[in-house]
């Protein structure tokens, strides 16, 4: 075994990892993300937060770790967990940052075209209320869309307009490929290829999210050991001008 320290908030995190199991860091180019995590234990009141460079060497054997066939990161959100300011819901998911280290901040019409494509799979969902978030572009305020599994029904979920299906009967652990874009006013979504979506919108302030964000917690009636889990297998930004 080796042991790997992060400092975070000026305090040191140490865990183990075996040799021959790599880091989340090896397995996704995590280069322009930050990784939001569902403890509190840095500063009270506030979820931990991973940052560049730390999250180059970073892993969590409860959270954020690379699965068993090593060709993937898991993603883990336990509904006791600690929530970010505005949800009642614990999240473990990376946010987009810039090409400087900053927080990303794009709009759908600013010229360019912004693109995540993603190779992923929701594993788990908490036993009551089995809603699972695993990729957003969001806003300056709230979510513009959110890929969401609620039961079975795998959806687009959008601000203040219809959502959008695109698997009536998603089976856990089933791989697919996701592809969110924005450009010239437009947001596109192709699911396994196929197009899903064409909607124009038009926001500033915008970001991609990727991970495990689950809708329940124990005021829904979900243990506070139950989680929910997503496994990203590939995981690209894009932005072209």
């Amino acid at each position: 075994m080796r042991t790997l320290a992060a400092i975070l908030w000026g305090v040191v995190i140490q865990s183990s990892v075996s040799a021959a199991e790599p880091l989340p860091a090896k397995l996704l180019d995590l280069s322009h993300w930050k990784l939001t995590l569902p403890t509190d234990t840095r500063r009270p009141g506030s979820v931990d937060e991973v940052w560049q460079p730390e999250l180059g060497s970073f892993h969590d054997p409860k959270h954020f770790f690379a699965n068993d066939s090593r060709d993937g990161v898991v993603f883990r959100a336990y509904c006791g967990g600690g929530t970010t300011k505005g949800s009642k819901y614990p999240r473990c998911e990376l946010r987009e940052l810039n090409i400087r280290g900053a927080l990303a901040a794009w709009g759908t019409d600013d010229g360019a075209t912004h693109a995540m494509t993603a190779l992923l799979a929701i594993t788990k969902t908490p036993p009551v209320r089995k809603h699972v978030v695993c990729a957003q572009i969001h806003g300056a305020d709230d979510a513009l869309l959110m890929v969401r599994l609620e039961g079975k029904e795998l959806l687009i979920e959008r601000e203040s307009e219809d959502d959008v299906a695109l698997d009536p009967d998603y089976v856990l652990g089933k791989r697919f490929e996701l592809k969110l874009q924005a450009a010239h006013g437009q947001v596109n979504v192709w699911y396994n290829g196929v197009p899903k979506l064409n909607w124009k919108v038009s926001r500033t302030r915008c970001y991609f999210k990727a991970g495990c964000y689950p809708q329940s917690n124990t005021e829904k009636g979900d243990a506070p050991d139950s989680y929910g889990e997503v496994v990203i297998h590939r995981l690209l930004v894009e932005h072209r001008n």
